[in-house]
């Protein structure tokens, strides 16, 4: 594997209009993420990804950007941005914006040229396409529900959008439209920026015979991912992007893809990959339900972790992947990933455990590291999510009770990770001195940064510590590059792996599979293991007659000396105990 500068980093997304508000306008602004620059060094961040600060009217939150040119006035000024940059130089961190490009806002010049002349130039920056028999040309449903086609007014033409109707599809096909997306590009590199991270990449390619399918639904629509599921050649738009942009500035791209076929990986993420990374939502896939919300379920914990451990073995002989608990568009992980009885600090904190460590960049969302929960709505009007709004009415239509439906968003809804930064215990979240624009979670009196800032035993603390072991020049290689190997996978509750370095680093894995991850680790042999109990009960984990030393665990045993490994090579943990060991 090449090695690369983003490979031993730790990033950080930032949700801009729920980070900090400075004008007491209830809207997170660029001063606020300035302002909060040492709070990000401190917890150990090295790249900042901001989520779309582009003018737009913010139908879906800035997803709908209406000039990639312009910063929008809610989060402040170019200068500010300028300043931004400048600043996060001055730190050694690095920062990424959302690269938004299979659709724009209905509000973008280039639209309203096209609905003002359908059939001229701009018209062909889109895709405006004749109905059949006097309805839509296809099928198909976004993904945001409804039908996935919109009638250009005064015409027998309709305008694709996957997303809200006020997210019109990019045409792709169009080379002059693709040369605009390229100077837009650069344009922001050239400005200093490290990279970008790529919204719905995979969707840009479109089969332009729009082929209906079986419907799978009772609207009699069939999802659009059907569409780009099936159609063939989207790698060579990518390496047309990359070849025209992101290569001549070394740029950091991650790539959010959903359905990207296994046999595609190393064409996405290898050593000549199209991108840098892309994020892991393997985990996250399986809460999915066959027709929306009203059937998502829980995984169960083998499932959610086997499901881990077979991403992390498939990829770590590829390229390297970017691994998420949660984001913008995901509920909380503690309230995802943890079942109820590990909803605290401790769970908290296993949760960081057994993901930071895992083959891969991290990357945590804004509030993860003090552990903020999803909120519980009284009722569909307090959310502000259009997919939400979506699901809300899918569920009662299935049949759901109004609480049964609310009880889908709250499990599920991306409000719940949108809901203002909980920076202190006083009114406002410390997030602003006005009327938020997304209500609070109420339990921010009992978890915010404050509090957990002058607590050595919090879930920030603990956050610190796990970064700060992750880059600490005696183990760092290992991390980064050594080889993941699971562990004590028979034995229930257990999430466990090493990363292992060096030259057996290898020989490791019971498969007999070798990875170039290997070649590149430092010799001598190290190898960690991280071992976390998501059971109810204490388990004896067997070391294979290894001696070894607790590097650091989530209770503090190890500065008290009590987390010890036995003389015949055996740790306890406890219930919500995780630890990682020095083995060799």
């Amino acid at each position: 594997m090449k090695k690369k500068w983003w490979h031993d980093k730790a990033a950080y997304q930032i949700y801009p209009k729920s980070f900090l508000d400075t004008n007491g306008d209830g809207i997170g602004d660029l001063r606020g993420i300035i302002s909060k620059l040492d709070y990000l060094k401190d917890l150990g961040i090295d790249i900042i990804w901001l989520s779309p600060i582009y003018q737009s009217p913010f139908v879906d939150q800035g997803y709908d950007i209406s000039d990639y040119y312009k910063i929008a006035e809610e989060f402040g000024t170019m200068e500010e941005f300028d300043e931004l940059l400048a600043e996060t130089k001055k730190r050694g961190m690095y920062v990424l914006m959302d690269l938004v490009v299979n659709h724009c806002s209905d509000k973008h010049e280039w639209f309203q040229k096209a609905l003002k002349d359908p059939y001229g130039k701009y018209a062909g920056y889109f895709h405006f396409v004749k109905g059949k028999d006097g309805k839509e040309p296809s099928n198909y449903r976004s993904y945001f529900g409804g039908s996935a086609w919109e009638p250009v007014p005064g015409t027998d033409l309709y305008y694709l959008h996957m997303f809200a109707k006020e997210q019109p599809d990019l045409n792709w096909e169009n080379p002059e439209l693709r040369q605009e997306i390229y100077k837009m590009i650069n344009w922001w590199l050239d400005k200093g920026l490290a990279g970008f991270r790529i919204d719905a990449i995979i969707n840009i390619k479109k089969d332009l015979s729009f082929p209906s399918f079986e419907p799978d639904g009772p609207d009699g629509l069939a999802s659009c991912v059907k569409m780009v599921e099936e159609v063939q050649g989207v790698g060579d738009y990518f390496e047309d992007i990359k070849k025209n942009t992101f290569e001549k500035y070394d740029a950091f791209t991650v790539a959010e893809v959903f359905n990207m076929k296994d046999d595609e990986l190393a064409e996405f993420i290898g050593d000549d990959g199209h991108f840098s990374t892309m994020f892991d939502f393997s985990a996250h896939m399986l809460a999915q339900g066959e027709s929306g919300w009203c059937n998502s379920r829980k995984p169960s914990f083998k499932e959610w972790r086997d499901t881990i451990f077979a991403s992390q073995k498939r990829m770590q002989g590829v390229g390297f992947p970017a691994n998420i608990i949660e984001n913008h568009d995901e509920p909380r992980g503690a309230s995802r990933f943890l079942p109820n009885y590990a909803q605290n600090e401790a769970g908290k904190k296993t949760l960081a455990t057994t993901s930071i460590f895992l083959y891969g960049i991290p990357f945590i969302y804004q509030g993860q590291e003090i552990g903020m929960t999803n909120c519980r709505r009284n009722d569909i009007s307090e959310y502000d999510d259009i997919s939400t709004k979506d699901q809300y009415r899918e569920a009662l239509a299935a049949g759901c009770s109004r609480k049964q439906a609310l009880e889908c968003c709250y499990e599920n809804s991306r409000d719940n990770a949108r809901t203002p930064m909980q920076w202190r215990a006083g009114e406002g979240a410390g997030f602003t001195d006005g009327t938020p624009w997304l209500d609070l979670n109420p339990n921010y009196t009992q978890i915010n940064v404050e509090e957990q800032a002058e607590r050595p035993d919090s879930v920030l603390s603990y956050y610190k510590k796990l970064l700060a072991l992750k880059k600490s020049p005696e183990y760092k290689e290992t991390f980064t590059y050594g080889r993941f190997v699971p562990a004590y996978e028979e034995q229930d509750g257990i999430f466990a792996y090493h990363r292992i370095s060096g030259k057996d680093a290898a020989k490791a894995d019971s498969d007999g599979e070798t990875d170039t991850a290997a070649d590149t680790a430092a010799d001598p042999v190290q190898d960690i293991l991280i071992a976390a109990n998501y059971g109810t009960e204490p388990c004896v984990l067997k070391l294979d007659g290894q001696s070894g030393r607790v590097l650091l665990s989530n209770t503090g045993k190890e500065e008290e000396g009590t987390c010890e490994i036995t003389e015949t090579g055996t740790i306890t943990l406890n219930s919500c105990e995780a630890a990682v060991i020095l083995l060799r």
